[in-house]
């Protein structure tokens, strides 16, 4: 009688480490995380494909799982755009391992479905913006007024 209870003991504490241990990653690094974007010059517009946005500097909570491409705009500079990547990093592999190895397969599958293993790469995104480049309009517009005298022109007017 003592052998069955303390294997019954055994196999409820097995249970109730499986069950803590479920979603080891999801509880220690949560399902979401802070997406970060610097920009030289400041005051950009970021713009997520995933509907977020924000001005730079600035840092966005977003899903650790899904890649998204971020846009930046700002008047007088070029426009930039990234893709972020979301992967299993080193911290979210410890996780997994953890669930594995202390029986947690119920926790493996509750991290894997949620992406509390992934991580965005990079993070953060930095980006140096490029002025825009000015166009010279004025040796453009000297050489169509020197043409203009076609009296073909018809928005030319001719008075005799």
């Amino acid at each position: 009688m003592e052998c069955k209870m303390i294997r019954t003991h055994r196999i409820f504490s097995i249970v109730v480490l499986m069950f803590i241990n479920a979603g080891c990653a999801s509880i220690t690094r949560g399902t979401t995380e802070s997406f970060v974007i610097e920009t030289v010059p400041t005051g950009a517009t970021a713009q997520l494909s995933n509907g977020l946005s924000c001005d730079t500097p600035c840092s966005l909570k977003v899903k650790r799982r899904g890649d998204f491409l971020v846009t930046i705009t700002k008047d007088g500079y070029e426009t930039v755009s990234a893709t972020v990547t979301s992967s299993v990093d080193s911290t979210g592999s410890a996780g997994m391992a953890g669930n594995v190895l202390l029986g947690g397969f119920i926790g493996a599958g509750v991290d894997a479905g949620t992406g509390a293993m992934h991580s965005h790469k990079p993070n953060p995104l930095k980006v140096t913006m490029q002025q825009e480049k000015a166009t010279t309009s004025l040796s453009k517009q000297s050489t169509e007024n020197d043409s203009s005298s076609d009296s073909n022109n018809p928005f030319e007017i001719q008075i005799k």
